[in-house]
């Protein structure tokens, strides 16, 4: 059986087209992030958002699951429409709704930054749940550690840590956030997170908790989309079931909490930018690819590239805001660069060693075999090699 990594598709190996696809991903919800925030300062309902969005996503995804995993989709069974279910409560309702709180008490680059802490709790889920191989007594193991820890680190820095800036556009942008930091630091945010946020008259500690629950949902809808995806190897409609449960928990919740009519009414043609590419980009494309990654290279693997998202964030916030660049993202980006290099190294050298054990464990298997067909005649008339004689000598006993 061919190694993963060794396919290709269009002349790509899919190990390329892993780390692409990852890298793409994290600049889509890179913008969604200010998206979102735009949208919640719109005034849009934290509730309508998320069924719109999952509305979009399902429209999108639904003709490709059905068309191109006609062949390859398991009959639906109770079972199935049960993990589903749930798969929608702990990836998009849970997930999304913590989120948006999240983000509602705080600031577009503390919730990117707090998502880091997903890849070390994956870690700990896959583990505890033997999907993920955790060996501390090889090099593999400790490299994944380490460098999980240092994504964590690095991005933690970026988000922690100004330092001196690197890049200032112009004095004037400058003063003006010299301004904004000086009147925020009569709030009673935490002086170690006062430069995110534009989070003024929130609960930050309120904010905190939604989005620790957020990244607790996201890990754990990623560990356990792995079983679900070796039952139902269908990733496309995996990801429609799970969309149109979304958005019926939705709208069950917004039956409840949302009853006037004119939250669900688009006011501007921002509003209706917001939706679309919450919808179209940060729910339909990016569940699609995600869902692929992680039955190519794992759970993991995926959460891992989350903390290059913060640096995104970071870097988009200065070439396109015009925001400054500060010494803590450059130390950021460089713990992180080390991180991810750790880990993908540590599974290559896991998939490397596995690869030589099952060589091994076939070459023992024809050494043995090869070696019983050159076993002397006498020997093979004793009693101790009667068991292993061929089949066909026994089935000529055979009365």
């Amino acid at each position: 059986m061919a190694d993963a990594d060794a396919k290709q598709i269009c002349g790509v190996p899919e190990r390329v087209q892993l780390h692409v696809a990852m890298l793409a991903l994290q600049f889509g919800y890179a913008g969604f992030h200010v998206v979102s925030r735009a949208a919640l300062n719109m005034g849009i309902s934290k509730v309508v958002f998320p069924v719109y969005r999952n509305i979009i996503a399902l429209i999108l995804l639904v003709p490709f699951a059905y068309f191109l995993e006609k062949k390859d989709r398991p009959a639906i069974t109770l079972n199935f429409l049960v993990q589903f279910f749930l798969l929608a409560l702990c990836g998009i309702t849970a997930n999304q709704g913590f989120y948006l709180l999240g983000l509602d008490n705080t600031s577009p680059t503390f919730a990117s930054a707090i998502q880091n802490s997903v890849p070390a709790i994956t870690f700990v889920m896959a583990a505890a749940l033997r999907i993920e191989k955790v060996r501390i007594d090889r090099r593999d193991g400790i490299a994944k550690i380490i460098g999980t820890l240092a994504c964590v680190a690095g991005a933690s820095i970026i988000t922690l840590y100004k330092g001196p800036a690197i890049f200032a556009p112009s004095h004037a942008l400058t003063d003006r956030t010299s301004s904004i930091a000086t009147t925020s630091s009569s709030s009673s945010s935490p002086p170690a997170v006062l430069w995110l946020g534009d989070a003024e008259g929130k609960n930050w500690t309120l904010g905190c908790i939604y989005l620790i629950g957020h990244c607790l949902s996201w890990s754990g809808w990623l560990v356990l989309q792995a079983p679900v995806l070796k039952k139902y190897p269908a990733r496309l409609s995996v990801t429609s079931y799970t969309c149109f449960f979304g958005v019926i928990q939705f709208l069950v919740i917004a039956a409840f909490i949302e009853r006037d009519a004119k939250a669900w009414m688009f006011h501007s043609d921002s509003e209706l930018f917001t939706i679309l590419y919450a919808g179209f980009i940060a729910s339909g494309v990016a569940f699609a690819v995600q869902i692929w990654c992680i039955d190519r290279g794992g759970p993991v693997f995926v959460a891992v590239y989350q903390p290059v998202q913060t640096l995104v964030v970071a870097i988009m916030a200065s070439i396109a805001l015009r925001e400054q660049f500060y010494l803590g993202g450059i130390i950021g980006a460089v713990f992180i660069i080390i991180g991810l290099y750790l880990v993908l190294w540590g599974k290559s050298e896991e998939k490397a060693f596995a690869a030589k054990e099952a060589t091994a464990l076939v070459s023992s298997s024809t050494y043995e075999h090869d070696g019983l067909r050159s076993t002397p005649a006498s020997f093979k008339s004793s009693s101790l090699a009667q068991p292993l004689l061929p089949s066909s000598t026994s089935e000529n006993n055979v009365v």
